[in-house]
């Protein structure tokens, strides 16, 4: 990140992190001669893990509530944030930036023996990889040609142009594909540390999240870049030995979060002190509609009566807060709970979508399907029988795209983000609606398209930043054009 905030920041951490005394004998003095000369790869690793846990995984009734998960029933503060504030989005736009500049450092230390440190800088690469995924499916344009350039040999580049997100997002996924390729051909033998909060140094499970991302990113631009969409999949999928992918919910990518003081899992450390979130009417609707196993897990029932009932997105306050269905125990109420990141289910509804376009990934449509709703299932701590009786009878498959897009709208509950994109892409749930009583009624009819860029780009890249918004038409920050993969019609 070049601009001069993010660069102060960065020096920061890294004055904190690498500086070991003054000059002369006063450094002597102070040297103490047990402590790491350098931060540990595997602390800085685990670090960036954990804040990104910390930023992404926080988020209840922002992405919830765009993709019709979330309602609030105390406050109508409903766009969340959407007016830029370092506080809400512009701290995950910031962990994104720092988080890959301090990934890049541990790159740019281990050049001198790129074998001897072959796994850990996988797992940064694959991390960095997410990271800008991430940016782009959230803000669209974004700072990345020029993003880390800021040594001197690179001319202190303060004020950092911004990349249309049409041509970042291939370059991502090609960075994917090499890192898979590489993998492919050999892993390491060096071990990842303590600091691999996501698999515990299993590299393999990196390998598989890797190509879990392509997945992933391949189906999102199916509508805009279906060659290069078609192409990745059926390269993974006609070669799982080669590019394994997360298939069990064993190897899934959750961060489980270690349950106490500033380590509570997001969901808990709200549950602990505040009352702001029911469960949507839409979500609840659906659920009961299709006799769905996985409700009693996802939500609770009302106080007053035992019922599943969902809210309206949009009150400033419910007249019975305890007459609606809060979000479940497993989700809200568990201090050492997961934060996902990437779940098996997903794999396998990206598969059957493929397979319903008729590209050529191994299984039919129906198998993979089926193997999709079975691992949701089996997250949501539904037994074999139930999920049998589910996809024998509401849940039984009938040859669409559209029951895949309600299925894996289900199956990707807690992870809003990735929810609030398929809103985006598919227009399922076709039952969401903005806030009924937002500040925005009249003047939008649907949902954000994308996040605000933060305080700090308007104040220290202000000509950048201003131009971004300009070419993207977001006169209002969270609309104006729809991203380039979102093809939905009718919306604004």
């Amino acid at each position: 990140m070049k601009n001069i905030l993010i660069k102060g920041v960065v020096t920061f951490f890294t004055g904190i992190l690498l500086v070991t005394g003054c000059t002369g004998d006063f450094d002597e003095i102070n040297t103490d001669p047990d402590a790491y000369p350098y931060v540990p790869h595997t602390n800085v690793l685990g670090d960036m893990i954990r804040r990104t846990a910390t930023q992404h995984g926080g988020d209840i009734g922002g992405y919830g509530t765009w993709a019709g998960y979330i309602a609030k029933v105390q406050y109508l503060d409903y766009m969340g944030g959407i007016i830029p504030s370092d506080n809400t989005y512009g701290n995950r736009w910031t962990n994104c930036y720092v988080a890959n500049w301090q990934l890049k450092n541990i790159l740019d230390l281990t050049e001198t023996d790129i074998e001897g440190n072959k796994n850990m800088r996988f797992a940064c690469r694959i991390w960095q990889n997410y990271l800008w995924s991430y940016l782009l499916d959230g803000w669209g344009d974004i700072p990345y040609s020029e993003a880390l350039k800021g040594a001197e040999e690179d001319g202190q580049i303060l004020f950092t142009k911004y990349d249309k997100q049409e041509e970042v997002y291939p370059q991502v996924m090609n960075s994917l594909k090499a890192i898979a390729d590489e993998m492919a051909a050999g892993l390491g033998s060096d071990d990842l540390g303590e600091g691999d909060f996501l698999f515990n140094g299993d590299v393999e499970k990196w390998q598989r999240l890797c190509n879990s991302l392509r997945l992933r990113m391949a189906m999102r631009i199916v509508n805009v870049m279906p060659d290069l969409a078609k192409s990745t999949i059926e390269e993974i999928c006609g070669s799982p030995s080669k590019y394994p992918f997360i298939n069990l919910n064993a190897n899934a990518a959750d961060f489980w979060w270690q349950g106490s003081g500033e380590y509570f899992e997001r969901w808990y450390n709200d549950f602990r002190t505040r009352d702001d979130f029911g469960v949507s009417d839409i979500f609840i609707d659906h659920l009961k509609d299709m006799q769905d196993p996985r409700l009693s897990s996802i939500a609770k029932p009302a106080e007053t009566d035992g019922e599943y009932r969902g809210v309206q997105n949009g009150p400033a306050s419910v007249a019975d807060i305890k007459a609606i269905s809060r979000i479940g125990v497993m989700y809200r109420e568990d201090p050492d709970g997961f934060t996902p990141f990437f779940q098996a289910c997903e794999s396998y509804f990206i598969i059957a979508e493929a397979a319903v376009l008729g590209w050529n990934v191994g299984m039919t449509a129906e198998e993979a399907y089926e193997k999709a709703v079975r691992l949701s299932m089996a997250v949501n701590e539904v037994s074999n029988a139930d999920a049998d009786t589910y996809l024998a009878g509401k849940g039984k498959w009938n040859n669409t795209r559209e029951q895949i897009w309600w299925e894996m709208w289900v199956g990707l509950f807690k992870n809003n983000f990735e929810a609030w994109a398929l809103y985006r892409r598919t227009g399922v749930p076709t039952t969401n609606y903005p806030a009924i009583e937002s500040v925005w009624k009249g003047i939008h009819n649907d949902q954000p398209f994308r996040l605000p860029y933060p305080n700090n780009q308007y104040l220290f890249n202000t000509e950048m930043v201003n131009a971004a918004v300009s070419s993207q038409g977001t006169v209002d920050y969270c609309w104006g054009k729809q991203l380039f993969w979102d093809t939905r019609t009718g919306v604004n």
